[in-house]
């Protein structure tokens, strides 16, 4: 051993990866190891080389969560082939293949806050299978039951496979006038570290009880979609919690009507958001950047004379930190849930007792947003410690309709000028799941029908 140590220091120490042992597994089908393994393994040409291929497979194969311990070893391979290693893998089980999680999250897009539950059965086929449910609760009656599989990378698969069912009611009364119901199914056709690629097929209705604006009206049936959406992710962040220094970049591509019927949805949408984290040297501050901007339009013959349908619009506004959600323009600070779109008022109805709002927010076909975020630990040491520090903030953020002939009207330099914002300052208690933040907001710009208020905010985000 200490010949080959020797022999290491001084250079490259070429070796012939001869077998790859697998052992221990008695639940989990060997080739889901070897997937994992053999292949990175074998390409090792040298001791160093083999040293951090078992150093990354160790790794791997302990984050797919269905062993509780991982142990390489390397032996001698046989005598006759000189320099050849056989690498061992032995393994160990989970005893405890169920797990289960609960938490209360903020969400911009959807829903103002939720209480999600969820619980997982790892390895239930032996195909490092994960099997999950979930269920959501939103504290403005917005509900959401799913069930999924998820399944690593087999013998005739290229790359991951995901399928998830959901239900989805959302009550959308209060912030545009209608009711959704959808059920659905997303399949994951390709993933790895930078790309995406998911197939969306959904059945949705839209109701409206009271039919109070004209525009939802329109939409008001049933219609479905059939989609493909594409994802490209570079997050180079030192952490997705707190980033102190890195950039990220992430873009969207979603293409709907992926079906020859008149009832589903044709759009294109797609949404860029780029972040970058500046270190400065002190106290651990740093300052965060950030440029969101999406565009949506139907497609088809007399596409710019077609509507698109609203819930698949942009809507800006919920009270969600914009530092964690990375992935397109729609978190803001100090602006209500869909508080800032193109809106239109809504019917007078003939009941002196009703509560509602005085306008149906309809969301944009165009948005752009940008925001600045300064960090900085706080003074004592005990906060330090738990990574509890203050930050300071600004946000700016539009929508704009393009379609229905919209766009003739359109100016770039209205658009800019129309931008509202806000300003302030908060604590934030990082924690692994999510990031609490504790904000004064104080609105710089906004406008009559935009539901925005300075004041104290809480919030729990979670990293996207």
């Amino acid at each position: 051993m200490d010949t080959l140590v020797r022999r290491m220091l001084t250079g490259p120490v070429p070796i012939h990866v001869h077998n790859v042992i697998i052992t221990g597994n008695t639940k989990t089908k060997g080739y889901i190891i070897e997937t994992q393994a053999s292949e990175a393994l074998k390409k090792a040409t040298t001791m160093q080389d083999l040293l951090r291929a078992s150093d990354a497979v160790n790794s791997r194969l302990k984050s797919l969560g269905l062993f509780d311990s991982v142990a390489i070893t390397l032996d001698s391979g046989p005598p006759e082939i000189p320099g050849s290693v056989n690498v061992i893998i032995k393994v160990e089980e989970a005893r405890n293949r169920v797990s289960g999680e609960i938490g209360a999250y903020t969400n911009a897009e959807a829903k103002s806050s939720s209480v999600e539950g969820s619980i997982k059965y790892k390895n239930l086929l032996g195909f490092g299978d994960l099997w999950d449910g979930s269920i959501a609760y939103g504290f403005d009656r917005t509900a959401e039951v799913s069930a999924g599989v998820y399944l690593p990378r087999l013998k005739t698969l290229v790359a991951p496979v995901t399928v998830r069912a959901y239900l989805l009611t959302q009550d959308l009364l209060t912030f545009s006038s209608y009711k959704e119901r959808s059920v659905g199914l997303s399949v994951g056709l390709f993933s790895n570290r930078f790309h995406n690629l998911e197939y969306h097929l959904a059945w949705r209705n839209l109701i409206d009880p009271s039919q109070m604006t004209s525009s939802v009206k329109m939409q008001l049936g049933h219609d479905y979609l059939s989609s493909l959406k594409y994802t490209l992710k570079i997050d180079k962040r030192n952490s997705s919690v707190r980033p102190t220094k890195g950039y990220a970049f992430i873009a969207k591509t979603h293409i709907g009507g992926l079906a020859p019927d008149s009832q589903s949805l044709r759009f294109l949408r797609q949404e860029f958001d780029l972040r970058c984290a500046i270190p400065l040297g002190f106290y651990h501050a740093a300052l965060n950047f950030g440029i969101c901007s999406g565009v949506i339009f139907p497609w088809g013959s007399g596409f710019l004379n077609r509507t698109t349908s609203i819930p698949e619009r942009f809507f800006l506004g919920g009270n969600l930190s914009p530092v964690c959600a990375l992935g397109g323009p729609k978190a803001s600070w100090g602006f209500k849930t869909r508080a800032t779109s193109p809106y239109e008022p809504k019917r007078q109805i003939d009941d002196e007792n009703a509560d509602v709002a005085s306008r149906d927010s309809l969301g944009g076909n165009f948005t752009a947003t940008a925001l600045a975020d300064l960090s900085f630990d706080l003074p004592t040491r005990w906060f330090r410690e738990r990574g509890i520090h203050a930050h300071v903030f600004a946000y700016a953020g539009n929508v704009a309709m393009l379609t229905e002939n919209e766009f003739r009207s359109f100016s770039m330099q209205k658009f800019i000028g129309s931008f509202r914002s806000s300003a302030g300052i908060g604590v934030v208690i990082p924690t692994n799941r999510f990031r609490v933040e504790l904000n004064y907001c104080y609105i710089l710009k906004k406008f009559a029908n935009d539901h925005a208020k300075a004041g104290f905010w809480l919030t729990f985000s979670r990293p996207s």
